[in-house]
């Protein structure tokens, strides 16, 4: 784990940064520069229930916008929701 941290846009606390961008381009150094390892994480599992939800293809450059929205939606603008009709599993 990185020793550098951020002041977490997601998470509201200084927490320990990703090592890397984890995509490329700006919105990558955006990510890396105010969002912490742990918010990341949390949004890569609320992205797969995304993909498995709306059956989204990964191939298809149609999920990319998709991904991309739920980007910002769930870590800058704290707007991201499950989509219609998700019922999570039970425990």
């Amino acid at each position: 784990m990185s020793e550098k941290t951020v002041q977490c846009v997601k998470l509201k606390k200084e927490l320990p940064a990703l090592e890397e961008p984890p995509i490329p381009g700006d919105l990558g150094k955006k990510i890396h520069e105010q969002v912490s390892a742990e918010a990341w994480r949390l949004f890569e599992e609320h992205f797969i229930m995304v993909t498995n939800e709306l059956r989204l293809d990964l191939m298809d450059d149609s999920t990319n916008q998709i991904f991309f929205d739920q980007i910002d939606q769930f870590l800058f603008q704290d707007t991201a929701r499950p989509p219609e009709g998700y019922v999570p599993p039970s425990e």
